[in-house]
């Protein structure tokens, strides 16, 4: 009777695992774009790929690296990704051209955007009148927002190359930057700048906001919340210990080196860029109302918002409030 028992024991067990492959729910696919080539700055999404993060959630998340010829709103609106990675700047003028977009996280709570200068100053307003090297673009961005509450001219622009050495060679040189950065190509280069990020001065828009269709957002939901809560296990986990997603952003971009990673993940940390703020309320990634108000109401009191737009279409709260995974 018991050598029955323990037969049939067996042959339920060998049944259990042949059927388990038949009956295991294949994983969601998502395909995911940066807005450059990876690098510190993306690392919690590497490291959940790394650690297996997505697929414990049943996604298969595949990430494209984006770069200087790569405009991922454009790929995302072509229906080329399911998700894009962009400034929150970048979504508000999308919604301006009626480009169905919207972000449904933020990976950033503080914008890393910084001005960089020589040892000396010691207040961002100590730069009134100096000579700043900005980018095209930084002139619907940051620069009308210094303008707006510093009394910065344009007068004081400078082209900027996306290089520093002009900074290195020029001491009364100012640029942009990333905290992450360019402040360590300058020490580099044997100068100890002063940074100046100017998120803790109430530059308000969100970076690295998480991007998706209206389509995808209305028949995906429980998909981007699944990666919402991946990858924010996935950021947790990077900031804390980041040897697998480096490794992974190694292999997709050869030219990082292990120095540079190192030095973006201690800014980072140190600056709280993804866990200050609000996300230690309610969790990485989240976003608030009251931060997409800030930046709305700055393009406005700048000239930079258009007359009839429905800026608040541009975002929703509803996945981020049902994922809370604190720092």
């Amino acid at each position: 009777m018991l050598m029955r028992i323990l037969e049939r024991m067996v042959i339920a067990l060998l049944l259990a695992a042949a059927a388990s492959p038949a009956t295991a729910q294949p994983l969601e696919k998502i395909v995911f774009t940066t807005d450059w080539l990876a690098q510190a700055e993306h690392g919690g999404f590497y490291q959940a790929v790394a650690e297996g993060t997505y697929r414990k959630y049943g996604l298969d998340v595949q990430i494209r690296m984006g770069g200087p010829q790569v405009n991922g709103l454009q790929l995302l609106a072509a229906g080329q990704v399911d998700i894009a990675m962009a400034d929150a700047l970048q979504v508000l003028s999308a919604v301006e051209q009626k480009v169905p977009l919207v972000a449904f996280a933020a990976t950033f709570q503080k914008n890393p955007t910084v001005i960089i200068s020589h040892p000396g100053a010691s207040r961002l307003e100590d730069l009134k009148g100096k000579p700043i090297a900005i980018g095209a673009a930084s002139n619907t961005t940051f620069w009308p927002w210094l303008r707006q509450k510093y009394a910065f001219t344009d007068a004081q622009k400078r082209p900027y190359g996306f290089s520093v050495q002009p900074f290195l060679a020029d001491r009364t040189l100012s640029q942009q930057g990333f905290a992450t950065s360019e402040p360590f190509s300058i020490e580099k280069g044997g100068v100890r700048p002063v940074v100046f990020l100017l998120a803790d001065f109430g530059y308000p828009p969100y970076s690295e906001a998480l991007v998706v269709t209206r389509t995808t957002l209305a028949r995906r939901t429980d998909a981007l919340e699944r990666f919402l809560r991946a990858s924010a296990e996935g950021w947790r986990s990077y900031l804390a210990n980041p040897q697998a997603g480096n490794a992974l952003i190694k292999e997709s971009n050869p030219e990082m080196t292990n120095e540079l990673l190192a030095y973006g993940v201690r800014k980072l940390n140190e600056h709280g860029i993804v866990t200050s703020g609000d996300a230690r309320k309610f969790g990485l990634l989240t976003m608030t109302d009251a931060r997409w108000q800030a930046t709305i109401e700055f393009l406005r009191a700048a000239g930079l918002s258009k007359a009839g737009t429905d800026y608040k279409s541009a975002y929703t709260l509803d996945l981020v409030k049902a994922v809370r995974v604190v720092p």
